[in-house]
């Protein structure tokens, strides 16, 4: 029987650094290795002989990996993030097409009213069978409670892209999400129950929930306010 060749140490080290990057994230985005493998389409164990070594990165997992991470690929290989640099320049001479991204399932997310996604978030629990008499598909991975929300009244339509007009359909992740500045969000204000989508914005270490229509005010994001979902994804509608 062969025995399987050791990695060279700068290939191990990318699988040191990826699996280093993944344990520092996993918790705040609600990972586990199970969940990276079904993202990608392989096994628990393939995932597990990446972060161990046993096998090198390649740029399938690289790519799906970063991404679940929200992180870029040279974080933990600079060599793959040069070899996808590389691909896009020779597939495309402007330097700007997208990264190739791993085939992702559709699955099927609850059309929750505001009422009922409020009484969820209460209780913090998932939602039953039944739940919802509309079901919309999503590739994005929404989390076991994903739900999606028809957006409410005018606040985040714009002239401009992006634009959420009132009855868009949006996407929530409530757990395992990151508060990044430029984002949208779900927030909720602790005295009054209130729910609201706004696009989050930190300004000089202070956050911002803001409206894409200039009519509606800004509002800072105090100790009245929590962020209780990320909106991943939303449908055109009146097409």
């Amino acid at each position: 029987m062969t025995k399987k060749k050791i990695l060279p140490l700068e290939l191990l080290a990318e699988c040191q650094a990826a699996h280093e990057l993944f344990l520092q994230k996993k918790n705040s985005l609600g990972l586990s290795q199970k969940k990276v493998a079904d993202e990608i389409g392989i096994s628990p164990a393939a995932v597990a002989h990446y972060f161990s070594g046993k096998n090198a990165l390649n740029v399938r997992f690289a790519v799906a990996l970063a991404r679940l991470l929200g992180e870029p690929v040279d974080a933990f290989s600079p060599r793959l993030a040069a070899q996808i640099a590389g691909m896009v320049a020779s597939t495309d001479p402007s330097n700007v097409a997208p990264m190739p991204q791993p085939h992702r399932e559709a699955r099927e997310y609850p059309l929750l009213t505001w009422v009922v996604a409020g009484d969820r978030i209460e209780s913090s629990v998932s939602h039953p069978t039944g739940i919802a008499d509309e079901w919309l598909t999503s590739t994005e991975n929404a989390g076991p409670n994903g739900y999606w929300l028809a957006v409410k009244g005018k606040s985040m339509t714009s002239d401009t892209p992006p634009s959420f007009p009132e009855g868009t359909p949006i996407l929530i992740r409530p757990e395992g999400f990151e508060l990044i500045s430029g984002k949208f969000y779900i927030a909720r204000h602790t005295g009054t129950g209130e729910h609201t989508f706004k696009q989050f914005v930190s300004d000089a270490g202070v956050g911002y929930l803001v409206p894409l229509n200039p009519e509606y005010q800004t509002v800072a994001l105090d100790e009245n306010w929590e962020i209780v979902g990320r909106a991943i994804d939303a449908k055109i509608t009146g097409m």
